[in-house]
């Protein structure tokens, strides 16, 4: 898998693209970030990406000419599955988005800034609009880096345990149940007797019971 990312703040993504299991997914050869300045990709001496809004509204919006011509450049090399643009009124982020996201091979992620993007960009350029929540960032690098994250983290080999990766929460439309680690015995504080049995298809029922409870207690919106 490669996922290229277009920023006009390459610097935030620096840390988070090479640490834990995203670096680990590089080392292995599974996946490849690369990192763009759209101001690389601007034809004014000042490197601008951004100027007013027609129609007089506050704040800056994100130009066109640069997002066309990155996005240009990159598709003249490779085909793309999908042109991502992190947005909080795309489609939400999920786990079953995620998992299909996780299948693609090549992918370009933009990240919005300032007031917002050119809307041409979103009608012409962007095959896919995605939100991690219902509420605004500064900008889209760190909406970018979850959903790289939550893609790569599938990709077979990129965790040692595949499995652990299949009982996520919401895998399943169901939050995941309890987990306990040694000691069984902490401060008084016991790890549930069934845990401890070694029988496993007891364990099985015991923590899907878990898994329903906790969904219907914290996410009843899931179990519909």
């Amino acid at each position: 898998m490669r996922i290229d990312i277009l920023t006009v703040l390459p610097e935030m993504l620096e840390s988070p693209l090479n640490c834990s299991i995203l670096k680990r997914a590089q080392t292995k050869g599974l996946v490849e970030f690369h990192v763009h300045n759209l101001r690389d990709y601007s034809t004014n001496k000042h490197r601008k990406v951004d100027d007013y809004p027609f129609g007089g509204e506050a704040g800056m919006v994100m130009q066109i000419e640069p997002v066309d011509r990155a996005i240009a450049a990159l598709k003249a090399e490779r085909d793309y599955d999908e042109v991502i643009f992190t947005s909080p009124d795309g489609e939400m982020l999920t786990q079953p988005m995620a998992n299909s996201l996780s299948l693609l091979e090549n992918v370009i992620i933009l990240c919005g800034h300032y007031k917002g993007i050119d809307w041409r960009i979103r009608e012409h350029l962007v095959t896919k609009e995605i939100s991690i929540g219902d509420y605004v960032l500064t900008g889209g690098e760190i909406p970018a880096v979850v959903i790289a994250d939550a893609m790569v983290r599938l990709v077979p080999g990129v965790i040692g345990d595949e499995q652990s990766a299949l009982s996520d929460s919401f895998q399943d439309n169901l939050l995941a149940p309890p987990v306990y680690t040694r000691p069984a015995d902490y401060n008084g504080w016991k790890v549930p007797d069934i845990l401890l049995s070694g029988h496993e298809a007891k364990i099985d029922e015991w923590r899907h019971e878990m898994a329903i409870e906790r969904t219907r207690r914290l996410r009843p919106d899931l179990l519909k």
